[in-house]
């Protein structure tokens, strides 16, 4: 059994006001890492200038990162960052902005090196991370893992290099007006990691901690994901703490075979995240072990897995092309790693069952 969170973090209501001497106290000039319109729209970018200026700490802003980060966004942010002196990172935002903060914190701690570094099996430090995260899905906030898109061989593919934020400030009233879409999205997507961390050969009984502690939470949040009941302030942070414990999940398991199918369903057909990898995860609990699957079907709230796929289809139906689907477990199919961290043999049966939308 392994355990290993080297994030500290704080979640509360005005969290980055709150800390923000200790989110100062990482350096001299921050490189602020985020998307182009969110954070300033939710309040989150606001407030960590104003805690960096009340500890005159220089920074400069990256606002260019687009959903599903490539390596050329890395590679420029890298480039502003070093340009500047920045000698820390902060990421605001959701997923892609946290991992691409991670990874321009590598790439500007080995300046010398081009962007295929981010994809070599070596050890290496990089700057100082804070992640601030705006939405309830990704968990990037405690994982040390940065996907990043590939137009080199189109698709989505995870760095390397585990690089965990040093730092995470996690503030639920950044969600509250946030997109219904996007809190749908990133709420499956938090699911799913919990789901896939507990159906998992590297799942254990640290692991579970985060995993029945965040389906625990998911339950209590689904009415207000489904749209029955109206988010407000406590729901808000509770959806972020469940973001956080299924990130916390998956940085001791991995993900596994729906992360994999979904990659080349967002690059090339333009699915969200969230929805492409909710598409199949009932089919992958279906075939785990009995008692297994009943304790998380339990836990979240599910009478069956039937149940568990009717739900994520009435949020977030994906419609693909067929051929796409069969490269895609063709890829999936031939990835050991990925298949090593299922508990059961994927056949070429069970995954034709598994893609069937």
């Amino acid at each position: 059994m392994k355990f290993y969170m080297p994030t500290k973090l704080y979640s509360e209501n005005n969290c980055v006001e709150k800390h923000s001497e200790e989110l100062a106290a990482f350096g001299s000039h921050a490189l602020i890492i985020t998307g182009m319109n969110s954070s300033r729209e939710n309040g989150s970018l606001n407030d960590v200038i104003s805690a960096l200026e009340r500890h005159t700490i220089k920074y400069t802003i990256f606002d260019k990162t687009e959903e599903n980060p490539s390596i050329e966004t890395v590679m420029a942010a890298r480039n502003k960052g070093l340009e500047c002196e920045a000698d820390f990172v902060i990421g605001i935002g959701g997923g892609s902005p946290l991992d691409a903060a991670k990874a321009v914190s590598l790439m500007m701690k080995n300046s010398d090196k081009t962007w295929e570094f981010l994809y070599e099996n070596t050890l290496a430090e990089a700057l100082p991370i804070v992640a601030v995260p705006t939405t309830c899905g990704t968990g990037s906030e405690v994982t040390g893992v940065a996907v990043l898109t590939r137009h080199d061989i189109k698709t989505k593919l995870s760095a390397k290099h585990k690089i965990f934020p040093n730092l995470a400030l996690i503030d639920g009233k950044y969600l509250l007006n946030a997109p219904r879409k996007i809190i749908v999205n990133t709420a499956i997507d938090a699911l799913a990691h919990l789901i896939e961390s507990a159906v998992n050969t590297c799942a254990d009984v640290y692991s579970d901690m985060s995993v029945f502690s965040g389906l625990s939470m998911w339950k209590k949040c689904r009415p207000y994901i489904n749209g029955s009941k109206e988010l407000n302030a406590e729901i808000a942070q509770l959806l972020m703490d469940t973001a956080t414990q299924a990130g916390i999940s998956i940085a001791q398991t991995g993900t596994t075979i729906p992360h994999s199918l979904s990659y080349m369903l967002t690059y090339n057909a333009g699915i969200p995240h969230g929805a492409a990898v909710g598409a199949f995860q009932s089919k992958y609990l279906k075939y785990t072990e009995k008692e297994r699957r009943n304790a998380v079907l339990s836990a979240a709230g599910f009478n069956n897995t039937d149940e568990l796929g009717e739900f994520i289809t009435s949020l977030a139906p994906v419609s693909c092309d067929s051929e796409l689907l069969e490269k895609s477990a063709e890829a999936v199919m031939k990835n050991r790693a990925k298949l090593a961290l299922c508990p059961y043999e994927i056949t070429e049966t069970i995954m034709s069952d598994i893609i069937k939308l």
